[in-house]
């Protein structure tokens, strides 16, 4: 077993080869307990545990082929080529599951994603899931949900929560040595009541962000004073998000959701250069969130890295939340969504 691939640890090829190739769908989800901080790159490892609800709306849809006279992996993204630092990763995620299954085939992908792509609204957290599936169903491997969860952290950290529907737990996983990092940190279902809440998205910004996540990351963790406070005070968070929503309390959800993103956007405000996701839309937004509230309203308020809102509310309260989101929002992309399902495959073989 070769230890700078953990993850080879839990996945199996099938004895009769692989498929030509698999077509898998798989939905973005949104951080109620944020991720934010890697403590192993390479491996996609984070800080801290995040917990996530996959979302109904902006689906992507991936299809692998396998191509043996192909040199070189070849990927389109909504019909147009894939180059540089996309088509990189990809190749990159394709030859970690070329190792696991023994073979040395070159493949074909045609992504159509519908997720706004480098906005904050977890891009890659559908493409690598669906790309996990489609990949490992075309290539012959045989994984549990757990084992495909592990894969797509590979690409993404985020799409291993995206593997499940509903409300999902990634663990950060134990420190140890790399084998026994890998192996504990994948995502799960959380047991939840049933709480009918809708998740009501302002895109004040549907652009590429001007700090990639990554790189934002890497600068808070190495020099924000407010991150390893947030951090410690995230796992007190999770606690609190689990036991509330397994009594089905929407309100306790919806607070702890907006304090932990805000503190997250605290700490990179903090850093140093500091970074800053927040527009005035953004904020014009959030104040909306408050005076919802005010005016009796369950409405709460998260954000991941960039401008754009998700506001937490109970569904019969959807659309005069969007309304009102919408009128704050001067013109955006605002949308109501609810808990979606898990990634699956589509079609399978020749």
């Amino acid at each position: 077993m070769r230890s700078e691939h953990p993850t080879t640890t839990v996945l199996q090829s099938r004895e009769q080869g692989s498929a030509a190739g698999a077509t898998a769908v798989a939905h973005p989800n949104i951080a109620l307990i944020k991720y934010w901080g890697k403590r192993d790159e390479r491996l996609i490892l984070p800080c801290t545990t995040s917990l996530s609800m996959t979302l109904d709306v902006f689906p992507t849809t991936t299809e692998v082929r396998l191509d043996p006279a192909a040199e070189h992996d070849t990927a389109a993204l909504n019909g147009e080529v894939a180059t540089g630092e996309t088509l990189r990763r990809i190749s990159a995620f394709l030859s970690l599951v070329r190792e696991v299954a023994g073979s040395d085939q070159r493949a074909v992908v045609d992504t159509r994603n519908t997720v706004p792509t480098g906005a904050g609204l977890a891009s890659s957290a559908s493409g690598f899931a669906a790309l996990a599936v489609a990949a490992a169903a075309a290539y012959g491997l045989e994984l549990d949900d757990r084992g495909l969860s592990r894969l797509a952290r590979r690409g993404s950290g985020s799409a291993s929560r995206s593997i499940f529907g509903g409300f999902a737990v990634w663990h950060a996983g134990p420190d140890g040595t790399a084998t026994e990092a890998d192996l504990g940190s994948y995502a799960e279902p959380v047991p939840a009541a049933d709480l009918d809440p809708a998740l009501v998205i302002a895109v004040v910004n549907a652009g590429p962000k001007p700090v990639s996540s990554r790189e934002a990351m890497r600068r808070t963790v190495d020099t924000s004073p407010l991150y390893r406070p947030w951090a410690d005070s995230s796992k007190d968070d999770l606690d609190e998000m689990r036991s509330a929503l397994l009594r089905g309390d929407l309100e306790a959800v919806g607070e702890i959701a907006e304090r932990n993103a805000l503190g997250m956007h605290a700490t990179m405000l903090a850093a140093r250069p500091a970074v800053r996701y927040l527009s005035p839309a953004t904020v014009t937004v959030l104040d909306s969130v408050l005076q919802l509230r005010k005016d009796g309203v369950l409405a709460y308020a998260t954000m991941d890295a960039g401008p754009n809102v998700k506001v937490l509310c109970r569904r019969a309260d959807a659309e005069r939340v969007a309304d009102v989101v919408r009128a704050a929002a001067s013109g955006g992309q605002v949308l109501v969504a609810g808990p979606g399902d898990g990634a699956r495959l589509l079609s399978e073989g020749a």
